[in-house]
């Protein structure tokens, strides 16, 4: 793998929570103007404690922004093969690489609730209240759109998503999301950094986080 500056050390990445890591990645590889606004903003919100699905992956405190540390990690390594930048031509800025994997599920943020259900303890037979999170989306754009249009109120003018990086945020789903699928073909076929996040969020999610770990 190609020497890299802002790579953090195994041993001292094993030490960082993964909100401390994603703030470091975060403030050595994202450098456009708004950036400094948009983590303040993330750090008002409940971005570094929210859970990443109700009930599936990093459905947990904090699940969130250990999803989005994963997946930049996950996109690295997919990215670091010759052949990606050789045949596919995949060969984008560690701004982007960045951008892309930690920011593609803001759309996450003040999105979830925690309430309480009713569960039978199995050791004393009696019922007990629960805590278990649940959808409360009071931002209702969609999912990956969603996200970006996000972004957008931060990076704007000269410091705008790229199309790569809007595409990629936009369509890293891939063939799960809830639209055209012809769409979604041409998406990745036409922007594949787009592919390369899809990937690489399906293996955080399946591999790292799935409901067995």
């Amino acid at each position: 793998m190609p020497e890299n500056t802002t790579d953090i050390p195994e041993a001292e990445t094993k030490k960082l929570s993964a909100r401390d890591e994603f703030i470091k990645i975060y403030t050595e590889n994202i450098k456009r103007p708004g950036a400094d606004k948009l983590l303040e903003y993330l750090k008002r919100s409940d971005f570094f404690t929210a859970p990443s699905s109700t009930r599936y992956h990093g459905a947990y405190e904090g699940g969130l922004v250990q999803h989005s540390v994963n997946v930049y990690h996950c996109l690295k390594d997919y990215l670091s093969r010759p052949r990606t930048k050789e045949l596919y031509g995949m060969d984008y800025s560690e701004e982007t690489i960045a951008l892309v994997s930690l920011l593609h599920d803001v759309c996450k943020v003040n999105f979830y609730t925690t309430e309480l259900r009713n569960k039978k303890n199995d050791e004393t037979g009696q019922w007990e209240k629960v805590p278990f999170y649940t959808v409360n989306d009071r931002l209702p754009y969609g999912h990956g759109e969603k996200s970006v249009y996000i972004l957008s109120g931060f990076f704007y003018g000269e410091s705008r998503l790229t199309r790569d990086e809007a595409f990629a945020i936009r369509y890293h789903m891939g063939f799960s999301g809830n639209e055209d699928k012809g769409n979604i073909g041409k998406a990745l076929e036409m922007f594949p950094l787009a592919l390369a996040l899809n990937v690489a969020d399906m293996e955080a999610a399946y591999f790292l986080e799935g409901s067995n770990k």
